[in-house]
């Protein structure tokens, strides 16, 4: 469901992967009304940052907590349905097809949406190979997808270079595809190994944006949001 055309601040989450909340709070008052939309992941999670989501959500802005469930059915569904009485709008799962469907299950009659992680951004081909998968990145990711399709999964996690070859294999445009890995040209790749820039993840189908440290480790990080937002802008118009 490519967004086009709307305030470019609706395309890009702001990864809060920082380790206190001090910083937290203090990055996201000194960003202000320049980003509307923020993620929350381990990290900050276990350092008082569910309750900092809660906050944000009640302050208007949109929160992404990415906590990449998995485990048995009861406790996917009980933990999705937690997470949406905290006032979340996405929420990240693993993309096996029973933990997708425990969360559905428990987003039922909510705002919850909820995104399945189908292969990290950070693995390439031999990180398969190690963790015993007998595809490449190529099949597994497409896999996943149209299994979370099947399931009534609101979004997909995958890189940019994947976007266009999951339209192709039929995934809806209903469903977003909300893309890491995010790096501003001339910006170090770090532990990502599957990357783009802004402009070339939103002309490639992404529908969001997650950029965490060249925003949240740049010297000016207003500055650096504003170039990334004209950046997503100039491949919108």
């Amino acid at each position: 469901m490519t967004l086009r055309n709307s305030d470019p601040r609706e395309k890009l989450f702001v990864a809060l992967d920082l380790s206190s909340l001090g910083e937290a709070e203090r990055l996201v008052d000194r960003l202000g009304d320049t980003v509307t939309h923020y993620k929350i992941g381990y990290r900050l999670g276990y350092a008082d940052g569910l309750a900092f989501g809660r906050e944000l959500a009640a302050a208007g802005k949109t929160v992404f907590f990415d906590l990449k469930l998995h485990d048995i059915d009861n406790t996917v569904r009980e933990g999705v349905e937690s997470v949406a009485r905290m006032g979340a709008h996405y929420l990240t799962v693993h993309a096996y097809p029973q933990t997708m469907k425990a969360a559905v299950a428990g987003r039922a009659g909510t705002g919850l949406k909820i995104l399945a992680v189908t292969i990290l951004t950070s693995w390439n081909d031999l990180d398969c190979a190690e963790a015993g998968y007998s595809g490449t990145v190529s099949t597994l990711v497409p896999m996943k997808a149209r299994q979370a399709a099947a399931i009534g999964i609101d979004g997909i996690v995958c890189s940019a270079q994947e976007t266009a070859q999951l339209r192709a294999v039929g995934i809806p445009p209903a469903i977003e595809f909300v893309t890491p890995g995010i790096r501003p040209a001339g910006s170090a790749s770090g532990d990502q190994k599957r990357i783009v820039t802004p402009a070339d993840a939103i002309r490639g189908g992404a529908d969001r944006l997650v950029v965490g440290r060249p925003i949240t480790g740049a010297a000016d990080p207003v500055e650096a949001a504003r170039g990334i937002l004209i950046e997503i802008h100039g491949a919108t118009a």
